[in-house]
């Protein structure tokens, strides 16, 4: 492979062989599970329904928007598409790229399938393949590109998008790689955003982005062959100009971000199998998790109730503590972004579900006033280094306290295939019909056997209605 990582991805893109183990085909299809289930009530969430809303009005097309029986032109559809598969934040995380992945390469591999007439195996090795260059992509930018505020669903996200399109559109080699440098011109989102609409429209315009710099490319369209590596290229300009001196300092890789691209050996190890996924059991930010994780172990362990505790201490990376910006958040998406807020919940009812993440639920007094005794203590270490504990004092004097390391849905701890159907379960019962569920689910079970995968995506083109007011969320 040549030096240059564009070079190197846009040929591996073209030229690696379709003939995938059993194993990342399995893992693949498991996250496409994952992201139809959180899709379909994503779709009735206020910002997908606004988004729609505003696009519909640009003019009809003939792909499939989730929760719609209306069809738009295919860029406008992975945008929608896409932002309602983040909008829940229930989506998986992938480490090496430190991004929701799925909620990106799913809309736009189902989208870009349904246009061309592809397989199910079609859509699946697009996946393998788009998810080895993001992550690859990932571990050359990151542990700081993250760390200093871009939101790498975003950034990365825009060039996975279109690495999946040029492998489903057969793009050869010099055409992949000029996709790949188009995407990084649609690359950018600000943590920032965390909290907020916008958030998750980010997995839209990175789906959007990626789609359109494909295609671009396989009409012809040139871009920079330095965009990736150059002086002014996307390792400098989303890591800074103290770059060099900070992969210098890096002892042992954190999910292997070495802040180099690999072109020697660009599938050595494959991803997807090395790094697994972290699949959601709250939908709140995965940065959470471990401090859910934990304190549903003491409560099982200890049987106190919320009027037993006295103080919560969260000892957690400050990475983690810095993506849960809001200590007392008032709105149902800030919640997300929260650990003293779904903390109260589970303390409170023993869960933390969708119906806990409306403004409602969120401003409810019992859970207002709980987290005003949760305390944070972020810890300066990366996050595969350190545990988090969850160290509860409560009112007879005893303290207790569990540590977790890596959460329940991690390669630490994975979720079997059932776990993925239950969760589809828990997403879809209450904002589809009973028959349209069926449906879709057994078309979902069989994917992998159909003609077209577009048999199963067309089932999830149907008018869904919000939950309430709000919707889910």
């Amino acid at each position: 492979m040549p030096d240059n990582p564009l070079k190197a991805y846009g040929e591996w893109i073209a030229t690696v062989g379709r003939d995938w183990p059993e194993l990342p085909i399995e893992l693949a299809y498991r996250e496409l599970i994952d992201t139809v289930a959180v899709m379909i009530p994503g779709a009735v969430t206020p910002v997908a329904r606004k988004v729609l809303e505003q696009i519909r009005s640009w003019g009809p097309g003939h792909s499939t928007i989730v929760g719609s029986s209306e069809q738009l032109a295919l860029p406008w559809a992975v945008l929608v598409n896409a932002t309602a598969g983040h909008a829940l934040d229930f989506d998986d995380n992938f480490d090496p790229a430190k991004a929701h992945v799925s909620t990106v390469l799913w809309p736009v591999i189902l989208a870009v399938a349904e246009q061309e007439d592809l397989t199910p195996g079609d859509c699946l090795d697009a996946f393998i393949v788009a998810l080895q260059i993001q992550g690859r992509i990932g571990q050359a930018i990151n542990p700081h590109h993250r760390k200093r505020g871009w939101h790498a669903t975003a950034t990365t996200g825009a060039l996975g998008a279109a690495a999946a399109t040029a492998r489903l559109l057969r793009l050869d080699a010099t055409e992949s790689a000029m996709a790949l440098s188009l995407a990084t011109s649609t690359a950018g989102g600000f943590m920032s955003q965390f909290g907020t609409m916008a958030k998750p429209l980010h997995a839209g315009h990175a789906a959007k982005g990626g789609v359109l710099a494909a295609h671009f490319a396989r009409a012809g369209v040139t871009a920079g062959w330095h965009t990736l590596d150059g002086p002014t290229g996307m390792n400098t300009l989303m890591v800074g100009p103290d770059r060099e001196e900070l992969r210098a300092a890096i002892g042992e890789p954190e999910h292997g971000q070495t802040m180099t691209f690999e072109t020697d050996a660009i599938a050595d190890p494959l991803l997807i199998v090395e790094h697994r996924f972290r699949v959601k059991r709250f939908p709140t930010c995965g940065s959470a998790h471990r401090s859910l994780d934990a304190m549903l172990a003491l409560l099982a362990e200890h049987g106190f109730t919320a009027a037993d505790v006295q103080r919560v201490d969260v000892h957690a990376p400050a990475m983690h503590l810095k993506n849960l910006m809001y200590d007392r958040p008032v709105a149902g998406l800030e919640g997300k972004f929260s650990v003293e807020y779904p903390l109260s919940c589970v303390v409170l009812t023993g869960e933390c579900v969708l119906a806990d993440f409306t403004d409602a639920a969120v401003n409810r007094a019992s859970h207002q006033q709980f987290m005003t005794r949760v305390h944070r203590h972020p810890i300066e270490r990366p996050e595969t280094e350190v545990n988090t504990t969850i160290r509860v004092t409560l009112t007879d004097g005893r303290v207790v306290e569990h540590s977790v390391f890596m959460p329940l849905g991690s390669k630490a701890a994975p979720y079997p295939t059932s776990q993925y159907w239950d969760k589809f379960e828990q997403c879809t019962r209450d904002v589809m019909g009973k028959d349209d569920q069926q449906r879709l689910r057994a078309k979902l079970e069989g994917f992998q056997n159909l003609p077209l995968a577009s048999e199963m995506t067309r089932c999830m083109g149907i008018d869904l209605e919000p939950l309430g007011a709000e919707g889910p969320v």
